[in-house]
């Protein structure tokens, strides 16, 4: 649907998804709902590989929830539909990388929903903040994660001040992988979603699953989980064809071709 404020774009094993809501890319219920059932699909699609997300135009990305729909009747607790706020943070097995483009403002919500991607690439121009404590309310995902990203008297400064700050400071925190002029973000999203495309995603999967279980673990319990194939995605690599190519490629000194399978 050309009026949907969700537009995705496939080529080959890469997908595109623009949050397309004017004026500035604020995200209501409805919109989250069409998130979530779009990385759902993304996710359960073997012939997709690595997703990238941004927002429409040059000033925003993304900030966050819709206030105006808020006071129209939105309920904050409302149901988000499938994988929570964004579609994403919430999303579960989501085994697939996702790079974010942050191609503007990128606050509260949008941050949360950034935050979301492995992957956090930003033009030059794009400013950040987490001001949920200036509307009175909790910026409850980033709460969780940030504290756990960046040293955490900074980040409890982020929260507890909603102050804005700038590409220089995101990237020198780390919350920001790399930074580029504005026109050459989105060719800089595609030439890394092509490079993981190319990668094998039977153990991209079994990262991004580990990396999830062992948050919370102490060390050897987290490794005892991997070497005992308790992982679904551990299992499954171990046991692939994928994993004999890799092993075969290395031997014959060539590239491998990964199937996923």
């Amino acid at each position: 649907m050309t009026d949907s404020p969700v537009k995705t774009r496939r080529d080959g094993a890469i997908l595109e998804v623009t949050l397309d809501r004017p004026k500035a890319n604020a995200i209501d219920l409805a919109t989250s709902k069409i998130l979530g059932d779009t990385f759902a699909a993304f996710r359960d699609d073997p012939d997709l590989r690595v997703a990238i997300i941004t927002g429409a135009g040059d000033k925003f990305f993304c900030p966050g929830w819709d206030l105006k729909a808020a006071a129209d009747g939105d309920a904050v607790d409302g149901d988000y539909g499938v994988g929570g706020f964004g579609g994403l943070q919430e999303l579960r097995d989501m085994n697939k990388p996702v790079i974010a483009a942050v191609n503007g403002i990128c606050c509260g919500g949008g941050l949360e929903w950034a935050l979301s991607a492995d992957i956090i690439l930003a033009a030059d121009h794009a400013t950040f903040a987490l001001p949920e404590i200036r509307s009175g309310t909790v910026a409850d995902a980033a709460s969780v994660k940030v504290p756990k990203r960046i040293p955490y008297h900074i980040a409890m400064e982020l929260l507890l001040t909603g102050r804005w700050f700038d590409v220089d400071e995101a990237k020198g925190w780390g919350l920001v992988n790399h930074a580029y002029p504005a026109g050459e973000l989105m060719d800089q999203a595609w030439d890394m979603a092509r490079l993981l495309a190319s990668g094998p995603p039977l153990v991209y999967a079994a990262i991004k699953e580990i990396v999830r279980d062992a948050e919370d673990s102490k060390f050897q319990d987290a490794m005892n989980r991997i070497t005992g194939r308790h992982l679904r995605s551990v299992d499954v690599l171990y046991a692939s064809d994928d994993q004999l190519e890799g092993a075969k490629a290395f031997a014959e000194k060539r590239d491998p071709v990964w199937t996923g399978k």
